[in-house]
């Protein structure tokens, strides 16, 4: 698989670039918050392994997207390891506004260290993230640097816009199915967008083919979260590794929620009385599927996806690369954890 095999190639020179923009961080007296850092990446402490700091799925994107469009992969490198690390400081504070103990099988930075040594490693994270994407400036022309900075900070506000979204949206009783999107739009699409916009511009591309590829990332990262919302709920818990039971527990307004709420119907009645207990998720979930919240649901997926393999096939992307891309888009849309 043209995937695999630029995975292969790439993704050790995504470490090795990630390592150096963290190893900034440190210094005499500095020792533990570089310590921090690369605890989360899961390069050090307990349970440290290549599969503790993620799939490094952001960083794969941009540069297959740089040498889809016929540019040189390796110029986009700070650029990679930009979206990399913007990912993992939103993944710090999340789990600090999410009140998460565990992230990948291990205990996140807040529950190890304290909320405020975990926000201070979260905003250390962002900087860094930022000055990596300044390098930018030692591997491409001036002009194609700084939209790729433009690109990312606006990408950022987006994170954060998306995150305050969903976070308002707890204490909110009156959703309708149009508020779930602009919050996935920040929170997931935003970042996997800006992924391929840097990515394309780093390698040259036409604005044509480059809004062609962040209307197909911008798909993908809503027919991801709509995915992901189905795994939430109905996810083999072998597989995924978190409970399907989370999602109804944790009162998430998820697409299949937001829909059956708006079918004002039997589930929006029980929801409306208060928090579901764990002896009654079971009995939720089927209640969902029967009022059509999973139909719903993967109907919505499938046109999502849909639409992005539509916008891929318009950039006309050739090569290894090209197929790389194809075969990734699959890999996310049609996973099982």
């Amino acid at each position: 698989m043209a995937l695999d095999e630029l995975a292969r190639q790439y993704l050790p020179e995504v470490e090795t670039e990630l390592r150096r923009a963290v190893a900034i961080a440190g210094g005499e007296g500095l020792e533990h918050l570089e310590y921090m850092l690369a605890y989360h990446m899961g390069w050090q402490g307990e349970g440290a392994h290549p599969n503790a700091g993620g799939k490094r799925i952001r960083p794969l994107l941009l540069l297959l997207t740089t040498s889809a469009v016929g540019g040189d992969w390796q110029a986009a490198l700070p650029a990679a390891a930009a979206v990399e690390l913007v990912h993992n400081f939103s993944l710090i504070h999340d789990d600090i506004e999410d009140n998460s103990s565990l992230r990948r099988g291990r205990p996140t930075l807040w529950s190890k260290w304290g909320v405020p040594q975990a926000i201070n490693t979260g905003d250390t994270m962002y900087t860094l993230a930022t000055l990596a994407a300044l390098r930018l400036q030692e591997t491409l022309p001036a002009a194609a640097a700084l939209r790729c900075v433009q690109a990312l900070t606006r990408a950022c506000l987006q994170l954060t816009q998306g995150q305050y979204l969903d976070i308002s949206y707890e204490q909110r009783g009156d959703l309708n199915l149009a508020a779930y999107w602009p919050m996935v739009r920040g929170k997931t699409a935003s970042l996997l967008s800006a992924c391929v916009e840097l990515g394309a511009v780093a390698g040259g591309a036409s604005d044509e083919t480059i809004a062609q590829l962040k209307d197909f990332a911008e798909h993908l990262g809503l027919a991801f979260q709509a995915h992901d919302d189905l795994l939430g709920i109905w996810g083999d818990a072998a597989l995924t590794g978190k409970s399907a039971d989370s999602d109804l527990l944790s009162g998430k307004k998820s697409l299949p929620v937001l829909y059956a709420l708006n079918q004002q119907g039997e589930f929006a009645h029980r929801w409306a009385q208060g928090p579901i207990r764990e002896d009654e998720v079971q009995a939720m979930a089927v209640l969902l599927e029967r009022e059509g919240a999973r139909g719903y649901t993967q109907e919505t997926a499938a046109c999502l996806t849909e639409q992005a393999l539509r916008s891929l096939e318009q950039a006309q992307l050739k090569g290894n690369a090209g197929l790389a891309l194809r075969e990734l888009a699959d890999a996310l849309l049609n996973r099982r954890a």
